[in-house]
């Protein structure tokens, strides 16, 4: 059976110039992240280069990098055995193999990179596009903020003291001393 070649509506120009207009850094996904952060208090440092992957967002105080990923980029929920798509990212059917194969690279490079991060003592959190919908924003923010916190208390736990237990004994109050009182 002969394949059918779907067209693009854009010509290649078009297209070239609509994919190249995409940034990786400073991202609406990213900066919702970021506000949302900063408002709860937490601090970071943006894109740090030496760390493997350059996380979008460093957080050393709680040893933790944040990357905010794009669902189609990153092919989230694609089930990269079957390359079928999921509700949140659609391969396009025109150069089809190419966006499987460029999908595919990305999953294993993030995998990879999270890996080296964790060897080195690093904490990863990934956040998905569509998880900064604004019906689930503040959800998924809250769930940040949780996660960080708990890292911190996780590693600066503080030895715990256990007091001995104060058994109930009968204490005896002394009772003030009835005075005499003249009646009158």
């Amino acid at each position: 059976m002969p394949k059918i070649r779907i067209m693009d509506k854009l010509t290649v120009q078009q297209r070239h110039a609509n994919m190249a207009a995409i940034r990786s850094k400073d991202t609406k996904p990213e900066m919702i992240v970021r506000r949302g952060l900063w408002k709860r208090g937490f601090r970071y440092r943006l894109n740090h280069k030496r760390l493997p992957g350059h996380p979008d967002l460093v957080l050393r105080k709680y040893r933790t990098c944040i990357f905010v990923n794009g669902c189609f980029w990153h092919g989230h929920l694609v089930d990269m055995q079957r390359i079928e798509n999921s509700q949140c990212c659609k391969i396009p059917k025109t150069n089809h193999d190419f966006w499987v194969a460029k999908i595919r690279r990305n999953k294993e490079r993030d995998k990879e990179e999270q890996r080296r991060l964790a060897e080195m003592g690093w904490h990863c959190i990934t956040v998905w596009e569509c998880e900064l919908k604004p019906s689930k924003r503040e959800e998924t923010l809250e769930s940040i903020a949780f996660t960080l916190n708990h890292i911190w208390l996780q590693d600066h736990q503080a030895c715990v003291i256990s007091y001995p237990e104060i058994e109930e004994e009968e204490i005896q109050m002394p009772i003030a001393a009835e005075s005499n009182l003249k009646k009158e």
